[in-house]
C-alpha cells in the first residue's frame, strides 16, 4: 500500500513522480551552488561578480523549475504562457551570467 497517493493525467504516476524528483534535485543542487557562491563572496575580497553569478544561476535553474511545477498546480496559466515565463527567466539568467563573465560585475 502506498503512503502517498499519486494521480497523473496522461502518464504513468511513477513517471510523473520521477520527473518531480528530478526537478527537486535540480533545485536543491542549484541552491547548493548558490550558497557556495555566496559563502565565497563573503569570505573573499567581496567581488560583486559572485553575487551576479548567483542571481544568474537562480534565474537559470531554480526559478524556471519552480515555475514549471508551480504554475500548472496553482494557476490556470496555459502552456504558452508558462513557456514564455520559463524562457524569460532562463534568458535573464543566461544574460546575467554572460554579462558577469564578460566583466560587467567586476569592479
Amino acid at each position: 500500500m502506498f503512503l502517498l497517493q499519486l494521480g497523473a493525467t496522461g502518464t504513468d504516476p511513477l513517471l510523473a513522480l520521477g520527473v518531480l524528483i528530478l526537478s527537486v534535485i535540480s533545485v536543491l543542487l542549484s541552491l547548493t551552488i548558490a550558497v557556495v557562491l555566496i559563502r565565497g563572496y563573503r569570505q573573499g575580497p567581496g567581488h560583486r561578480g559572485m553575487l551576479y553569478l548567483t542571481v544568474g544561476l537562480i534565474f537559470l535553474i531554480t526559478v524556471p523549475e519552480l515555475l514549471r511545477v508551480g504554475l500548472p498546480t496553482a494557476t490556470n496559466i496555459g502552456t504558452v504562457g508558462r513557456s514564455m515565463l520559463v524562457s524569460g527567466c532562463e534568458l535573464f539568467g543566461l544574460g546575467t551570467i554572460l554579462w558577469t563573465v564578460n566583466g560587467g560585475g567586476i569592479r
